[in-house]
Protein backbone atom coordinates (compact mmCIF):
# COMPACT_ATOMS: atom_id res chain seq x y z
CA UNK A 1 0.00 0.00 0.00
CA UNK A 2 1.43 3.56 -1.07
CA UNK A 3 0.51 6.47 1.26
CA UNK A 4 1.00 9.35 -1.32
CA UNK A 5 0.71 12.96 -0.49
CA UNK A 6 -1.56 15.33 -0.45
CA UNK A 7 -2.23 17.25 -4.23
CA UNK A 8 -1.36 20.42 -5.09
CA UNK A 9 -4.43 22.28 -6.67
CA UNK A 10 -3.01 22.64 -10.01
CA UNK A 11 -2.04 18.53 -10.50
CA UNK A 12 -3.94 16.40 -12.33
CA UNK A 13 -6.48 14.36 -9.66
CA UNK A 14 -4.47 10.80 -9.46
CA UNK A 15 -6.68 8.00 -10.66
CA UNK A 16 -8.49 5.92 -7.97
CA UNK A 17 -7.13 2.67 -6.81
CA UNK A 18 -9.16 -0.24 -5.01
CA UNK A 19 -7.60 -3.20 -2.98
CA UNK A 20 -10.00 -5.91 -2.46
CA UNK A 21 -9.85 -9.82 -0.90
CA UNK A 22 -11.44 -12.76 -0.06
CA UNK A 23 -9.70 -15.15 2.42
CA UNK A 24 -10.02 -18.32 3.75
CA UNK A 25 -11.24 -19.90 -0.06
CA UNK A 26 -12.19 -23.78 0.17
CA UNK A 27 -10.05 -24.40 -3.36
CA UNK A 28 -6.28 -24.60 -3.95
CA UNK A 29 -3.88 -21.81 -4.65
CA UNK A 30 -2.35 -23.26 -7.62
CA UNK A 31 -6.03 -23.70 -9.79
CA UNK A 32 -6.74 -19.88 -8.83
CA UNK A 33 -3.54 -18.68 -9.90
CA UNK A 34 -4.25 -19.70 -13.50
CA UNK A 35 -7.56 -17.52 -13.66
CA UNK A 36 -5.78 -14.59 -11.54
CA UNK A 37 -3.51 -14.64 -14.22
CA UNK A 38 -5.46 -14.75 -17.29
CA UNK A 39 -7.47 -11.41 -16.17
CA UNK A 40 -4.42 -9.73 -15.08
CA UNK A 41 -4.28 -6.26 -17.12
CA UNK A 42 -8.05 -6.50 -18.75
CA UNK A 43 -10.96 -4.07 -18.10
CA UNK A 44 -12.92 -4.95 -15.19
CA UNK A 45 -15.99 -5.73 -17.46
CA UNK A 46 -14.08 -7.84 -19.74
CA UNK A 47 -12.60 -9.77 -16.64
CA UNK A 48 -15.90 -9.94 -15.55
CA UNK A 49 -17.30 -11.54 -18.64
CA UNK A 50 -14.02 -13.90 -19.09
CA UNK A 51 -14.98 -15.50 -15.98
CA UNK A 52 -18.31 -15.58 -16.20
CA UNK A 53 -18.06 -18.18 -19.32
CA UNK A 54 -15.54 -20.38 -17.08
CA UNK A 55 -17.03 -23.33 -15.29
CA UNK A 56 -14.38 -23.46 -12.54
CA UNK A 57 -14.87 -23.01 -9.30
CA UNK A 58 -12.81 -20.55 -8.80
CA UNK A 59 -14.12 -18.33 -11.59
CA UNK A 60 -17.43 -18.06 -10.05
CA UNK A 61 -15.80 -16.68 -6.61
CA UNK A 62 -12.94 -14.35 -8.30
CA UNK A 63 -16.55 -13.02 -10.33
CA UNK A 64 -18.16 -12.25 -7.06
CA UNK A 65 -14.73 -10.66 -5.63
CA UNK A 66 -14.52 -8.30 -8.62
CA UNK A 67 -18.30 -7.06 -8.53
CA UNK A 68 -17.19 -6.48 -4.83
CA UNK A 69 -14.35 -4.30 -5.88
CA UNK A 70 -16.30 -2.43 -7.94
CA UNK A 71 -19.61 -1.55 -6.03
CA UNK A 72 -16.99 -0.43 -3.34
CA UNK A 73 -14.98 1.18 -5.54
CA UNK A 74 -18.37 3.86 -6.51
CA UNK A 75 -19.72 3.92 -3.29
CA UNK A 76 -16.42 4.66 -1.13
CA UNK A 77 -13.67 5.85 -3.37
CA UNK A 78 -15.79 7.99 -5.49
CA UNK A 79 -14.90 6.21 -8.99
CA UNK A 80 -17.72 7.94 -11.30
CA UNK A 81 -18.08 4.88 -13.91
CA UNK A 82 -18.04 1.61 -12.47
CA UNK A 83 -16.47 0.28 -16.08
CA UNK A 84 -13.44 2.68 -15.99
CA UNK A 85 -11.59 0.50 -14.43
CA UNK A 86 -9.19 -2.59 -15.24
CA UNK A 87 -7.17 -5.23 -13.16
CA UNK A 88 -4.00 -3.99 -12.53
CA UNK A 89 -3.08 -6.67 -9.75
CA UNK A 90 -4.53 -10.13 -9.63
CA UNK A 91 -3.12 -13.21 -7.50
CA UNK A 92 -3.73 -15.83 -5.12
CA UNK A 93 -1.98 -17.10 -2.05
CA UNK A 94 -2.01 -20.23 0.27
CA UNK A 95 -4.55 -19.80 3.17
CA UNK A 96 -4.87 -22.49 6.19
CA UNK A 97 -4.32 -26.12 5.65
CA UNK A 98 -6.16 -28.47 7.64
CA UNK A 99 -4.81 -31.64 7.98
CA UNK A 100 -6.93 -35.01 8.71
CA UNK A 101 -6.66 -38.70 8.58
CA UNK A 102 -6.90 -40.94 5.84
CA UNK A 103 -7.57 -44.73 7.11
CA UNK A 104 -6.12 -47.29 4.89
CA UNK A 105 -6.18 -51.01 5.01
CA UNK A 106 -4.36 -52.95 7.67
CA UNK A 107 -4.52 -50.28 10.47
CA UNK A 108 -2.79 -48.00 7.92
CA UNK A 109 -3.44 -44.76 7.50
CA UNK A 110 -2.68 -41.23 5.80
CA UNK A 111 -2.30 -37.62 6.07
CA UNK A 112 -4.34 -35.44 3.82
CA UNK A 113 -4.56 -31.48 3.72
CA UNK A 114 -7.72 -29.41 3.08
CA UNK A 115 -6.65 -26.35 1.34
CA UNK A 116 -7.59 -23.09 1.51
CA UNK A 117 -6.24 -19.68 -0.27
CA UNK A 118 -6.50 -16.08 -0.31
CA UNK A 119 -7.29 -13.96 -3.30
CA UNK A 120 -6.39 -10.32 -3.53
CA UNK A 121 -7.28 -7.80 -6.93
CA UNK A 122 -6.23 -4.53 -7.24
CA UNK A 123 -8.37 -2.21 -9.38
CA UNK A 124 -7.03 1.35 -11.08
CA UNK A 125 -9.53 3.90 -12.38
CA UNK A 126 -8.59 4.48 -16.44
CA UNK A 127 -8.04 2.42 -18.79
CA UNK A 128 -5.70 -0.62 -19.32
CA UNK A 129 -1.88 0.25 -20.23
CA UNK A 130 -0.95 -1.33 -23.37
CA UNK A 131 0.76 -3.98 -23.81
CA UNK A 132 3.62 -4.49 -26.21
CA UNK A 133 2.90 -7.45 -28.33
CA UNK A 134 6.41 -9.78 -28.71
CA UNK A 135 6.88 -12.66 -31.38
CA UNK A 136 8.95 -14.95 -30.43
CA UNK A 137 11.38 -13.89 -32.88
CA UNK A 138 12.22 -10.92 -31.54
CA UNK A 139 12.15 -12.37 -27.78
CA UNK A 140 15.08 -14.85 -29.42
CA UNK A 141 16.99 -11.86 -30.94
CA UNK A 142 16.84 -9.84 -28.08
CA UNK A 143 17.90 -13.07 -25.89
CA UNK A 144 20.99 -13.63 -28.70
CA UNK A 145 21.85 -9.95 -28.50
CA UNK A 146 22.42 -10.11 -24.97
CA UNK A 147 24.94 -12.85 -25.52
CA UNK A 148 26.94 -11.71 -27.88
CA UNK A 149 27.44 -7.77 -25.78
CA UNK A 150 28.69 -10.17 -22.82
CA UNK A 151 32.25 -9.17 -21.44
CA UNK A 152 34.36 -12.08 -19.84
CA UNK A 153 36.16 -10.52 -16.50
CA UNK A 154 39.64 -10.89 -15.83
CA UNK A 155 40.50 -11.32 -19.49
CA UNK A 156 42.89 -10.42 -21.88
Amino acid sequence: MILYPPQLPGEPRRPAEIHHCRRQIKYSKDKMWYLAKMIRGMSIDQAISQLEFNDKKGAKVMKEVLLEAQEKAVRLHNVEYKSNMYVAESFSCKGKYLKRIRFHGKGMFGIMDKVHCHYFVKLVEGAPPVVEQRTGFDQAKEYVESLRSRTIIHSL
